[in-house]
């Protein structure tokens, strides 16, 4: 069975498609007009080994909020979508991910109610301007991309930094925490018959 979904958000904050397939090598084209979230999300696709066509626009003259929250809600919305009924999956995921001097830990359960709980970051980051010419990233949005993909995809988050000085590092190695985890929990198991669950539903 096709583990694949498409979603479309449209707002007056936003424009967003999103494109996933379970089941794909990482494969990408990702583009939000915020570049450094650009560069995260094809991270994400890469390591979670989740094919990913992601188009974004929005009111970036404002700044990136939006769209960064905005696509991270469709995401969320898609992998719920993509997971079906969730029959055969790992469902439990974990990993933890260095980026030099930074450090983050990610663990995920498909659980079927959306919770996150975001802690270590140091007290600068949410002050944090990441990317080059154009929108920056807000080192503050990294909580609420995992908050939005949590309560849309109705999976449980727990995301660490365990340790970081630089607010690039710490967010990269955030979201490579994410999609390792991810992976594993998206991934089909060949011994796990049905739901995994004892309640029989997720």
């Amino acid at each position: 069975m096709s583990r694949t979904a498409e979603v479309i958000r449209n707002t007056s904050e936003s424009n967003v498609r999103v494109l996933i397939d379970l089941d794909g090598t990482g494969a990408s084209s990702i583009s939000t007009s915020v570049g450094f979230y650009d560069h995260m999300l094809t991270a994400l696709s890469r390591h979670s080994l989740i094919d990913m066509t992601i188009q974004a626009t929005g009111d970036t003259h404002i700044d990136g909020h939006h769209v960064v929250e905005d696509t991270a809600i469709a995401l969320g919305q898609a992998l719920l979508m993509a997971l079906g009924d969730k029959a055969g999956i790992t469902r439990f995921g974990e990993a933890t991910v260095p980026l030099d001097e930074a450090l983050a830990s990610c663990v995920i359960d498909i659980s079927g109610r959306g919770y996150a709980v975001c802690s270590g970051e140091p007290a600068q980051q949410a002050y944090a301007r990441i990317g080059g010419s154009g929108v920056v990233y807000m080192g503050s949005m990294t909580r609420h991309v995992i908050e939005s993909l949590a309560s849309n995809a109705a999976m449980c988050i727990h995301m660490r930094v365990l340790a970081g000085r630089d607010a690039h590092h710490i967010v990269e190695a955030q979201y490579k925490a994410l999609a390792r985890a991810l992976r594993t929990a998206v991934s089909l198991d060949p011994k796990i018959l049905g739901i995994p669950s004892t309640k029989g539903a997720l």
